[in-house]
């Protein structure tokens, strides 16, 4: 079988696997009895089905993919930063924008979390810019902005931030364990909707928070700490 012909197969089996998933909510609401605890985590494992299916399944069509996209005569859609940027603040800082809040994760790992955070990271170093990596103890904050009334998962130890430690490591830190990585998560009242991830040198963690608290006044300290020096 030709290696085209084994990932094609590998895309229906794919396809096939998620959909499967499905069949307890199904019979769910075909009057099933099911409790909170049980339709939670057979709703994230139906997701994360999905997750993993769609996951594999880009790479697969990038792999033969033979040219620049389009379907039939149109032309590629425009492209739309909807995942988020990576930009270096002023003090070799990386900084992470997502264009989502972090997801509810009390059951399984949000794979396209930490797929969407490695692809934004390989594209910014394509684009010429190089990852700061953090070989010492280095800190990393999690600044979700949002509406009270618009969010859903309000506990942070059901909040899927630890996808976010598994794409950095082996990219911008050697690892993820608590005496390589400090951890703080943060939320911040907003019309906006967006979560703020920044790595730093855990030396930097009061400069960040005293930005962070508005001690130095500069308004916000995401576009603000790139022009300190």
């Amino acid at each position: 079988m030709t290696d085209f012909k084994k990932d094609m197969a590998r895309i229906q089996t794919l396809v096939g696997d998620a959909f499967s998933a499905t069949g307890g909510l199904v019979a769910l609401s075909d009057g099933g009895v099911m409790s909170k605890q049980k339709l939670q985590q057979t709703l994230e494992q139906t997701a994360a089905e999905f997750e993993k299916a769609a996951l594999e399944l880009r790479t697969l069509c990038e792999k033969h993919s033979p040219g620049k996209g389009g379907y039939g005569k149109r032309p590629p859609a425009p492209f739309c930063a909807v995942d988020g940027h990576v930009e270096k603040l002023g003090y070799n800082w990386l900084h992470i924008q997502l264009n989502t809040l972090l997801p509810h994760c009390r059951y399984q790992p949000p794979l396209w979390l930490a797929d969407t955070i490695r692809r934004l990271l390989d594209n910014f170093k394509v684009g010429g810019n190089t990852i700061p990596y953090f070989r010492e103890r280095a800190m990393l904050v999690i600044d979700e902005h949002s509406e009270i009334a618009g969010r859903r998962v309000f506990d942070q130890d059901n909040k899927g931030w630890k996808a976010v430690c598994n794409a950095l490591k082996g990219r911008a830190i050697p690892d993820d364990d608590q005496y390589t990585l400090a951890v703080s998560l943060l939320a911040t009242p907003s019309t906006e909707n967006v979560c703020h991830i920044t790595l730093m040198d855990l030396r930097d963690a009061s400069d960040f928070f005293a930005l962070h608290s508005g001690d130095y006044a500069l308004g916000s300290i995401y576009g603000c700490a790139g022009h300190i020096r």
